[in-house]
């Protein structure tokens, strides 16, 4: 009995580690056959937390800058948020025409946008937005978008930037001025991506007190820190000297800007840091 009772446990002991041994390697083929990059990358997607600011169906939650509804011309065309110039500048309309997304204000945040332009096209991404100026301009941080490659042969720079101070072939597009730059704040590094008008660019910009960051096409092609020693000289030496609140505010709406040339955009979405 004693000797039965000995085998029993024996016998026991061995399907208890074989069992354990099977349940681990099982476990792992698992881990093996799924890809780790799957799970991980749909909970970090879910977690992000994305707000749409544009989804391809709706205007809704746009308006012009310092008005209550949209200027003529931006509407919703082939699942993008577009201005057409033959609706909006083909019409006797003085006004403004920038817009601004006036649902909520953002102060920290992460905000990716698909555009594209014509040749000669010309446009921008304001952020820290706040209404009762001329324009966004004045007051607003941009992201500029604009036509690198064409501009400076389809429009006459000379006169603009001669009255900026700029002497040395005032007939050219500057960095400052390029696509990507802080405009007329932070130039973007020169070797930039940028695609040909009429193809598609994705745009990201990073804000935080600490850093801000621009991205073009996947890449990071600048970045500075606001309101530093460093930003307070440079927002007093060019462009921005004469207007006080340039840049000074920490929170305010997302704004997009039309400069008389079509421009379209898709996937607008931001995300509160």
């Amino acid at each position: 009995m004693k000797l039965n009772i000995k085998l029993w446990h024996q016998t026991l002991v061995i399907l208890l580690g074989a069992a354990m041994f099977f349940s681990c390697k099982n476990n792992q083929e698992k881990k093996e056959t799924v890809p780790a990059d799957e799970p991980v990358a749909a909970a970090a997607e879910k977690s992000e937390e994305w707000i749409y600011l544009f989804d391809g169906t709706t205007t809704e939650g746009w308006r012009g800058y310092n008005m209550d509804s949209l200027p003529p011309g931006w509407i919703v065309k082939d699942s993008t948020l577009t201005f057409d110039t033959e609706l909006g500048l083909e019409q006797d309309y003085t006004g403004g025409k920038d817009i601004i997304y006036a649902k909520e204000e953002f102060d920290n945040f992460e905000l990716y946008l698909e555009w594209k332009i014509p040749a000669g096209g010309n446009s921008g991404v304001f952020y820290h937005v706040k209404e009762g100026y001329d324009g966004p301009p004045v007051v607003s941080p941009e992201y500029q978008l604009i036509d690198d490659e064409n501009y400076e042969n389809i429009h006459d720079l000379t006169e603009y930037n001669l009255s900026l101070g700029y002497t040395e072939n005032p007939e050219q597009l500057k960095p400052l001025q390029s696509t990507a730059a802080d405009y007329a704040m932070h130039p973007p590094k020169a070797d930039k991506i940028l695609n040909p008008a009429g193809e598609w660019n994705t745009t990201k910009i990073v804000f935080t007190p600490e850093r801000v960051e621009h991205w073009l096409n996947g890449e990071m092609v600048l970045s500075f820190v606001p309101w530093d020693e460093a930003w307070i000289e440079k927002k007093n030496s060019d462009k921005w000297k004469n207007s006080p609140d340039y840049g000074k505010y920490k929170t305010g709406f997302i704004g997009l800007q039309d400069h008389s040339s079509p421009i379209w955009f898709k996937n607008i979405k931001i995300k509160k840091l």
